[in-house]
């Protein structure tokens, strides 16, 4: 009776609740929907679509405080944020063999100049404009309506219940994320002067899906590529909506990208954490992870 208190009563605070109940959460709301908690659409070709997983509505608190080590004025203030609607997200960062489906269809073609990732590797190098065409295409393609998540969107599924700078904790190693480690989290919270990088700097993303998900099951929200959102730029959540609603005050030519990445530091990885990306901005450290709506 109590999980089902879950879903019946008020939109719960997520960051109120435990592992046990936010699984549970999760697990009942994608059975409204007649959907497993992780699933994937089919394609028309008969091949399945990226990975997803089912977010539940709730209430958290976006951004970070002063106390966060880390914190920078874009970030400010945290507040309170309401999505009162479920969604689906790609448990990974798109990869480069879902986009290839997309571009061996339709006859994409790619920069011979500019590097690109196969297999399992995250998509790089794509502009917003392209990412659209993609999104539209497996729109097309499952029935279902897929596009970028929100940034409150984005950071709600990150931290998954979690208040703490990283969804892991208050600090990461290059275990858990994929950062540049010639600078680290705990030590420069620490003022250490000194210090060894405890891994070798990447000269590239790596293998989506190595390391431990999140408690919502999502991968690499924080480190190996920076990923788009559809919202555009703002310095600061100062006059937010509180529903995650666009502001109208952003700017129109660049848009919010999360997580950080494999060459930067860890602290841009945090899931406060949020930098300016043109829009048609082309970078090795930038990809993006879907969304699709459930209602």
């Amino acid at each position: 009776m109590e999980a089902l208190d879950l879903v019946t009563s008020s939109l719960p605070f997520v960051q109120a609740l435990d592992t046990q109940q936010l699984k549970t959460l999760q697990n009942q709301t994608a059975g409204q929907y007649g959907l497993t908690t992780f699933f994937q659409d089919q394609l028309k070709s008969g091949l399945n679509g990226p990975k997803l997983a089912v977010i539940p509505a709730g209430q958290f608190e976006m951004g970070s405080t002063q106390t966060e080590f880390g914190h920078r004025r874009e970030e400010y203030p945290q507040h309170t944020i309401r999505l009162d609607y479920d969604f689906a997200i790609g448990q990974l960062p798109l990869m480069a063999e879902e986009f290839e489906l997309f571009r061996t269809a339709t006859e994409w073609q790619k920069r011979p100049e500019l590097i690109w990732h196969q297999g399992r590797y995250p998509v790089i190098n794509i502009r917003m404009s392209d990412i659209k065409l993609y999104l539209n295409w497996l729109s097309e393609q499952t029935g279902y309506r897929y596009r970028l998540p929100t940034e409150p969107e984005w950071e709600y599924a990150a931290r998954a219940g979690t208040t703490t700078p990283f969804c892991y904790g208050s600090t990461v190693s290059c275990k858990e994320v994929n950062f540049n480690p010639i600078f680290p989290y705990q030590e420069a919270a620490e003022k250490k002067r000194w210090y060894l990088p405890r891994c070798i700097p990447s000269v590239s993303a790596s293998e989506v899906g190595l390391r431990e998900p999140n408690q919502w099951g999502l991968y690499e929200v924080h480190g190996n590529v920076w990923e788009f959102t559809s919202t555009h730029w703002t310095p600061s959540h100062l006059g937010a909506y509180r529903d995650g609603s666009p502001s109208h005050h952003g700017n129109p030519y660049w848009y919010v990208t999360k997580g950080g990445s494999w060459f930067d530091p860890a602290v841009l990885a945090r899931s406060a954490a949020r930098k300016k990306r043109y829009l048609d901005e082309l970078d090795t450290n930038l990809g993006f992870r879907v969304v699709r709506e459930l209602a």
